[in-house]
C-alpha cells in the first residue's frame, strides 16, 4: 500500500513537471511575438467584435439616402415554387427605425382604395433594389397622420433641394 502511494506521488510530480515545461514553451512563443500581434488576437476573439465584424460584412454598400416623406420604389424578391422574381412596391416612407444592419423603413401605399403598409429591412437579401422616385417635404419624423387621410389629402409636397 505504501509502495502504491509513493508511485502515485512520483507520477503526479512527473505530470506537473511536464505541465510546467509546456507552460514555459507557450510563454516563450508569446514573448517572441510583437505586442501588436498579441493584442489583435485577443480583440478578434471577443464575441462582440466578431458580431460587429459579421454585421459590417452584411451591410449593403449601394443604398440611396432615404428620408421620411420620400416616395420610393422597393424591388422585393418573391419566390414562387422554384422561380424567383422581383416585384416593385411603390409608396411613401412614413417611418424610419433603428440603424446599421437592423435599419427598417415603413412604406405606405394605397391599393384598391385600401391603405397598405409594409416594413422593409433595408439590408435584407429580400430587398433587391431601392430607388427614390421623388423627395418629400415634411416636418415630422413619423408620418402616421397619413393613415387618417383619404385621397388628395395624403399627398406630400415635393422637395427639390436634396
Amino acid at each position: 500500500m505504501i509502495i502504491e502511494h509513493k508511485m502515485a506521488k512520483e507520477k503526479q510530480e512527473t505530470e506537473s513537471e511536464i505541465v510546467n515545461e509546456t507552460d514555459t514553451s507557450t510563454e516563450l512563443t508569446l514573448e517572441n511575438q510583437p505586442k501588436g500581434v498579441i493584442s489583435q488576437t485577443k480583440t478578434n476573439l471577443s464575441s462582440s467584435n466578431l458580431i460587429k465584424e459579421f454585421e459590417r460584412e452584411q451591410l449593403k454598400k449601394q443604398l440611396p439616402e432615404i428620408y421620411v416623406g420620400d416616395t420610393v420604389k422597393v424591388g422585393v424578391k418573391i419566390t414562387e415554387g422554384n422561380k424567383e422574381r422581383v416585384q416593385p412596391y411603390e409608396g411613401v416612407v412614413i417611418a424610419k427605425r433603428h440603424g446599421g444592419l437592423n435599419q427598417t423603413i415603413t412604406v405606405r401605399r394605397i391599393f384598391q382604395g385600401i391603405g397598405v403598409e409594409r416594413v422593409f429591412m433595408l439590408h435584407s437579401p429580400q430587398v433587391a433594389s431601392l430607388k427614390v422616385e421623388r423627395r418629400g417635404k415634411v416636418r415630422r419624423a413619423k408620418l402616421f397622420y397619413l393613415r387618417d387621410r383619404v385621397g388628395k389629402a395624403t399627398r406630400v409636397k415635393q422637395r427639390f433641394d436634396r
